[in-house]
């Protein structure tokens, strides 16, 4: 009775796949979000900041610059002080934007209050760079002026004694480089020229039956030249 070989049974075992964790939506913003609004991390908060950036550039700063433009073109007064006055609150929104942009960033709806912040500034209506200026800017300046003045001449003052002091350190160790660096080649050209000197010394006293025989030569060629001269003078002589 032959025995049969029995069909080996394969068993499949069930292949674990693992699928990666999903990213979490924020991790992604976080790349996005700007170095001031670091604490921001909603997505919502990322598209009101770039609305935000918008809207500052395009009607608060590039709106009036065109309309300052054609107030200086015109040379109307009224439009000129007007977005004069505009600019002086601007720049001090700028100013504050830095600080509260990295404080109060977290807050919500910060981003939509500078959006109407700014059209309200803008707005003819409202007129509200007017109204800043003259309730508050304008009495505060006014007050501080003096002080403020004095404190620009001193801090120009003092910028200047500064520059003037670093100005002299500056020239001095400039000096003092270009005498080093002057010594040190005239070292370097000493050392040379007197390597050449030993060299031609050198040279000239191992050499000194080459040059004595030449040296003679034109000695004794001189000696025989002089009786010659002499016999024709006296030749010349006896013949007159």
């Amino acid at each position: 009775m032959e025995l049969q070989p029995r069909p080996a049974c394969i068993t499949l075992q069930p292949v674990c796949v693992q699928t990666p964790p999903p990213v979490d939506a924020p991790v992604i913003w976080r790349k996005l979000l700007p170095a001031d609004s670091a604490s921001c991390r909603l997505p919502s908060a990322m598209v009101s900041w770039i609305i935000s950036r918008l809207v500052v550039l395009v009607f608060g700063t590039l709106y009036p610059a065109y309309s300052s433009y054609k107030a200086v073109k015109t040379k109307d007064v009224r439009e000129y002080v007007k977005w004069m006055m505009y600019w002086i609150i601007f720049a001090l929104f700028t100013t504050v934007e830095v600080f509260t942009d990295m404080f109060l960033c977290w807050l919500p709806f910060y981003y939509e209050l500078k959006i109407a912040f700014v059209v309200w500034l803008l707005s003819p209506y409202t007129k509200g760079s007017s109204v800043l200026y003259r309730k508050f800017v304008h009495p505060t300046l006014s007050s501080k002026e003096k002080d403020i003045d004095e404190y620009i001449c001193q801090a120009k003052d003092k910028s200047y004694d500064t520059l003037v002091h670093f100005g002299r350190k500056g020239l001095n160790v400039a000096a003092t480089a270009a005498v080093m660096a002057a010594a040190k080649g005239q070292g370097v050209l000493s050392d040379r020229l007197r390597s050449f000197s030993m060299q031609d010394l050198s040279s000239y006293q191992s050499d000194p039956d080459q040059t004595g025989p030449s040296a003679a030569q034109p000695t004794a060629a001189q000696h025989r030249t002089r009786p010659i001269i002499r016999s024709k003078s006296e030749s010349y002589k006896a013949s007159s």
